[in-house]
């Protein structure tokens, strides 16, 4: 399966994009004095509804008919379930074993930044502050390979894709900035390491353009992008919304979401 120049550095450069977008959660959590919870809210719903519809409706089918084609009917579906369960699986594990404190998706808002002549253990804080910024890298490394994936599969899905993750980054940069800012009671390093976190999804594109390129077929890559929907859908079920719901009211949550089903359904009817 062979992709062009073009189509792989264009699947790259949203992948940076995507990741590099905890930037923005971390100045947001610098200069602004609250947390705009309303937008923040319908945001993650949009994001969540996005991911959703295009997981189910249209990864899932892709890696189906892949799989069909060389399996069969019964096998090539039995295959794809058992790669989308596994992607939940994958990603499951990695947010089980990230610490409760260091867990990025533990939702934090700008207010809680205290003042820095009251903190102590200054040593422990600062390995705490290093923990989240490796937990970030760490939940962000399968997003990135299901950017790079659906973007090299087709682009205008990988830019839905990308937008999506890159929304949810953002209130992962608030949420790593600042216990960062607990432990060095600087705002330019917690920026920093907040932003640099958002590298591993580049990182995990780059091995995805490794095993994807060199062993590309269409039985790895109905495999891979089922798994991607199952990391999708668990992203969205398991930190999106939770999120939502804790930043905001319940229906502007909801109507995020089917906000960004229809406008991901529309926007796939007209490149159909």
């Amino acid at each position: 399966m062979a992709y062009d120049a073009a189509t792989v550095i264009f699947a790259f450069s949203l992948t940076i994009l995507a990741g590099l977008s905890t930037g923005i959660g971390s100045a947001l959590a610098f200069f602004a004095k609250t947390t705009n919870t309303r937008f923040l809210t319908a945001s993650l719903g949009f994001s969540a509804g996005v991911m959703i519809y295009v997981a189910l409706v249209e990864i899932f089918v892709k890696a189906r008919d892949s799989l069909e084609a060389v399996l069969g009917p019964f096998q090539g579906y039995m295959m794809t379930t058992l790669a989308f369960f596994a992607g939940i699986a994958l990603i499951a594990i990695i947010d089980f074993l990230v610490p409760g404190f260091e867990n990025p998706h533990e939702i934090r808002n700008v207010e809680e930044i205290p003042d820095h002549d009251l903190l102590v253990q200054k040593q422990k804080l600062k390995r705490m502050g290093m923990f989240s910024a490796l937990a970030i890298g760490i939940h962000n490394f399968p997003e990135g390979i299901a950017t790079f994936v659906g973007a090299l599969s087709d682009p205008a899905l990988g830019v839905s894709i990308a937008v999506a993750i890159a929304i949810h980054n953002i209130p992962e940069g608030i949420a790593v900035s600042v216990p960062i800012y607990y432990a060095t009671g600087s705002r330019k390093k917690a920026f920093g390491l907040s932003f640099l976190s958002g590298l591993a999804e580049p990182v995990g594109a780059l091995l995805g353009y490794f095993i994807i390129l060199r062993y590309a077929t269409d039985t790895l890559f109905g495999l891979l992008f089922a798994s991607v929907a199952g990391i999708m859908v668990f992203i969205s079920l398991d930190e999106l919304l939770p999120t939502a719901e804790k930043y905001g009211e319940h229906h502007i949550a909801m109507y995020g979401v089917v906000a960004g089903m229809a406008v991901m359904a529309a926007s796939l009817v007209l490149f159909v």
